[in-house]
């Protein structure tokens, strides 16, 4: 076991406050169970997290591992995920500075720190850890489709692109469900969900061949302990990049899809050249590769959870309203205004 309830965590996030690469870290800002006792972000030290992000938190921003060391941290965290997997140097001479202090080391990089010798070498007490999630599990299969006969519902998010909010619907849908006294969990298929304690897999570290049969041996390990498998997506079949959908529709074999849209989204991220189809094309879309022509079953959209970060309210709900009429699916941002509807339309089924 690594990360443990009573653990303290200090995020590294230089530049990824304000930056496009720190998804990871902001998630555990919002999310994480454990408490975050200090952010580590050059660009931002002495600013307060609730004024740059709009997350409700009042941890303190500092400019280095050094600084962050005052707060007692049990753990750094490193919440960023940088082109090519690897921190630059000076901030990977901030995490060994961490080991070297003490600190247990959560890495979702696809770089092992375990395989560095310097950062190794500097681990000096039996309770300190280098976590590398980011590894292919051993004894993997392929997939066998054996997740259809399971009698639990199992929920996937799949999206119009990549990082629209997929693993936030996840985690909301699986909060509204336990808070209403349901048998629900999280599965993990990336490393920020793993950071935030859901079983599961980094299905990125995942060959191809055996990706479908990882997702199948994640969900079937928590199916008899639950009756609500909420399953993180990844990816979207309409980019160009992704490869991680289809190994997420056949491996957890889903009862119902979850569409994840961001407002006024119309053309791939970092693909401008392609244009998103009308959003009744892509739920038919989704519907119609999940069942493969009658092959496996065949989930319906049970709602969709729209991304409006960034408008105004009233901007927002006239936005979901209009997506409701026109597609007749509950709709709503289910980080600003909850759950609900999603949920309900997924019980009711």
């Amino acid at each position: 076991m690594y990360l443990q309830p009573h653990h303290r965590i200090a995020v590294l996030l230089h530049g990824g406050i304000l930056g496009n690469k720190g998804k990871t870290g902001l998630a555990l800002l919002r999310y994480s169970e454990n408490p975050i006792v200090a952010v580590i972000d050059e660009d931002c030290a002495g600013q307060k997290i609730s004024e740059l992000t709009g997350i409700q938190h009042s941890v303190p921003v500092v400019p280095s591992v050094e600084a962050a060391l005052a707060y007692k941290p049990d753990v750094l965290a490193i919440g960023l995920a940088p082109s090519g997997g690897r921190l630059p140097e000076p901030w990977m001479a901030e995490v060994r500075l961490a080991i070297a202090s003490g600190l247990s080391i959560m890495n979702g990089l696809h770089t092992p720190l375990q395989q560095d010798p310097d950062c190794a070498r500097l681990v000096s007490k039996d309770s300190q850890w280098l976590w590398d999630m980011r590894q292919e599990p051993p004894g993997l299969t392929v997939g066998t489709g054996q997740a259809r006969n399971l009698s639990c519902r199992r929920i996937l998010a799949v999206g119009t692109d990549m990082a629209v909010g997929k693993m936030s619907a996840c985690i909301e849908l699986t909060r509204a469900a336990k808070a209403l006294g349901q048998r629900a969990q999280l599965i993990a298929t990336g490393q920020t969900a793993l950071m935030l304690g859901a079983p599961g897999i980094a299905l990125d570290a995942v060959r191809v061949d055996f990706a479908a049969g990882a997702v199948e041996h994640a969900v079937m390990a928590q199916a008899d302990s639950h009756d609500l498998l909420f399953v993180e997506g990844q990816g979207s079949l309409l980019n160009p990049a992704s490869t991680a959908t289809l190994p997420l529709l056949r491996g957890s074999q889903p009862t119902h899809l979850v569409l994840v849209h961001r407002l006024n989204l119309t053309r791939i991220q970092h693909f401008p050249d392609f244009q998103l189809p009308p959003i009744e094309e892509i739920i038919h879309l989704y519907e119609t590769v999940a069942a493969a022509g009658g092959t496996f079953a065949a989930p319906l959209i049970a709602g969709i959870a729209l991304n409006t970060y960034g408008f105004e309210e009233r901007e927002a709900r006239d936005a979901i309203a209009n997506l409701a009429e026109r597609t007749k699916l509950p709709c709503t941002d289910v980080v600003r205004f909850g759950a609900t509807p999603i949920l309900e339309a997924i019980l009711r089924s």
